[in-house]
């Protein structure tokens, strides 16, 4: 009988050519799909909520994995198992049954991305930061993160997607924000789906803002599409480095 099994992961990128399995390249779903071939010596399905670019991070991915299993193990045996044959920088953290129906991408009602901006040296995270030397406008960069959310053409902000050669612009930000902790700027954005690059080039765009090379009041014509060539947003793209996936969210279950 065919089983279907809900997991959330972590894992650093840094190693890996993104989250979507290729044939001559290592990714973090085709060691997913690696461990659970050996665990189950039998064919699997694998998808990701999100396909995460080469370098970039994830706090909590979201993948389904279909299985017909030749005999019965419980959730908890098999996160053991797959953990045990993951390498150490992929981490299992929940696996739970779930319903036939459910696909990790279709079923996401919404994805959060972070992106962390470190303004001064780090000897511990220099992987998971963008580091800036130059002094930032944060109140600037503020201003310019609000004009972010809600129903805009990003035309000016994504990379063009081969898989998607005629899709829509168009996306719907539920929330853009923007924090200073402990040395670091912090950029938080959520929305139902994101156009490839985006995130890492409205980080670089708000670099620039708070750089005081884009001002502020330029967003209001890029959120509408309107590129100009004065700006380089595709030359701006953030390094993967400081990006994550940090949550995955569905709607509640009936």
């Amino acid at each position: 009988m065919k089983r279907t099994y809900k997991l959330t992961l972590e894992y650093d990128g840094t190693r890996y050519s993104g989250w979507q399995a290729q044939a001559n390249a290592r990714t973090v779903m085709g060691d997913l799909i690696g461990a659970a071939q050996d665990l189950f010596q039998t064919g699997v399905e694998v998808m990701g909520a999100g396909r995460t670019d080469a370098g970039v991070h994830a706090a909590a991915q979201v993948a389904h994995l279909r299985v017909t299993p030749r005999e019965a193990l419980r959730p908890e045996r098999i996160l053991a198992e797959l953990n045990r044959r993951l390498p150490h920088d992929i981490a299992i953290l929940e696996l739970d049954e779930a319903p036939a129906r459910f696909h990790a991408r279709h079923d996401a009602a919404g994805r959060v991305y972070t992106y962390q901006i470190a303004t001064r040296k780090t000897a511990f995270s220099k992987k998971y930061v963008w580091w800036i030397k130059e002094p930032l406008g944060v109140e600037r960069m503020r201003e310019a993160a609000g004009k972010i959310p809600g129903r805009h053409d990003f035309a000016c902000f994504r990379a063009e997607d081969p898989s998607k050669p005629d899709g829509s612009t168009i996306v719907v930000v539920e929330s853009a924000e923007i924090e200073v902790q402990d040395g670091m700027i912090v950029f938080r954005i959520e929305a139902s789906h994101f156009l490839w690059r985006m995130v890492r080039r409205l980080v670089g765009a708000l670099v620039k803002t708070g750089l005081g090379e884009l001002p502020p009041q330029a967003w209001d014509r890029l959120l509408q599409g309107r590129c100009a060539a004065e700006w380089d947003i595709a030359a701006w793209t953030a390094p993967a480095s400081g990006l994550f996936l940090s949550e995955v969210k569905y709607k509640p279950r009936p």
